[in-house]
């Protein structure tokens, strides 16, 4: 019903139809975000519990705990853990956590929810799963936390860039890692 577009009075067809477009955009969305070494990654949205900017001093320290995580953070009652994503993946430039508020996804497995603490989120985005393909030139301390990726042509109007890639987490394998108990 609301699809037809005499449903929608008082707009043309070619604007029921740009209107229809826009309603069923292609793909699943997804959240990109980047990671302190400046690689960009997304997480199916369907795998993220909350997005939350909290300030460093609102993260617990937990002494003699894996150098990955940051602490321990209070949201509405409920203690989880929040790890650098970076490290965690094998990158070498820590989050630099000296600033107003640190971003941090917060994952859930079943009953776990771990916070993922990223340099930058860049927002939703509706990407096509069918376009992901196997990961490349990726190191061995990052393959098994990652689905896939997506290569990501230039503009057209900057044709001299690089392509980029888009690498596709994979939040199950993160929470589930043995990686927690070093």
């Amino acid at each position: 019903m609301v699809g037809n577009p005499d449903f929608l009075t008082g707009i043309g067809l070619e604007q029921a139809a740009e209107f229809q477009e826009l309603e069923s955009p292609e793909g699943e969305l997804h959240l990109r975000f980047f990671v302190p070494s400046g690689n960009e990654f997304a997480l199916s949205a369907t795998g993220i519990r909350e997005v939350i900017s909290q300030s460093p001093d609102r993260i617990t320290l937990i002494p003699n705990v894996s150098p990955l995580l940051l602490g321990t953070l209070n949201i509405r009652g409920r203690v989880i853990w929040v790890a650098d994503l970076g490290q965690f993946l094998g990158e070498t430039t820590p989050l630099n956590t000296d600033r107003p508020e640190i971003p941090v996804i917060a994952v859930e497995d079943q009953d776990t929810i771990l916070g993922l603490a990223v340099d930058q989120i860049v927002g939703m985005d509706w990407l096509d799963v069918e376009q992901v393909r196997l990961p490349t030139n990726v190191p061995d301390s990052m393959a098994p936390f990652l689905r896939g990726e997506w290569v990501i042509p230039p503009k057209e109007e900057n044709k001299e860039e690089e392509e980029k890639i888009l690498r596709l987490i994979d939040q199950v394998a993160i929470v589930r890692s043995a990686r927690w108990a070093a």
